[in-house]
């Protein structure tokens, strides 16, 4: 029912910033909240940053708060990630989803994924 169309991703040097978009189809104002995921090879995907949508409540992963911000337009049905001073260790598929119930942390509390966007940043 929901599509999740992502965009941004890169390769950028530590230091760099860039700003990811999940673009969600249909309306997701009925939902708990977005959410960005991360994965890097041989590793679990891991939560990075949600927000709600009734009313804008941000969660961050602690090795990304200060330095990542996450943001929406309503209208839009767009969630952003804006990643500032980037590490290697920040290299991962990046992926939005959208939860309609459950633990805000929780992989499997999201109903709908995206494809995934490659983040690379060179030391």
């Amino acid at each position: 029912q929901v599509q999740l169309v992502e965009s941004g991703g890169g390769l950028v040097q530590a230091g760099g910033s860039l700003r990811l978009s999940c673009a969600a189809s249909g309306r997701t104002f009925s939902s708990n909240a977005m959410g960005w995921f991360r994965q890097a090879p041989g590793k679990e995907r891991e939560f990075v940053a949600a927000i709600t949508w009734s009313r804008g409540s941000t969660y961050y992963a602690d090795s990304v708060k200060g330095r990542f911000t996450i943001s929406k337009d309503n209208a839009k049905n767009t969630v952003y990630l804006q990643m500032n001073s980037l590490k290697p260790e920040d290299t991962a598929v990046y992926y939005c989803a959208v939860q309609y119930s459950g633990n805000i942390y929780y992989t499997s509390s999201y109903d709908y994924w995206g494809q995934g966007t490659q983040v690379t940043v060179s030391s």
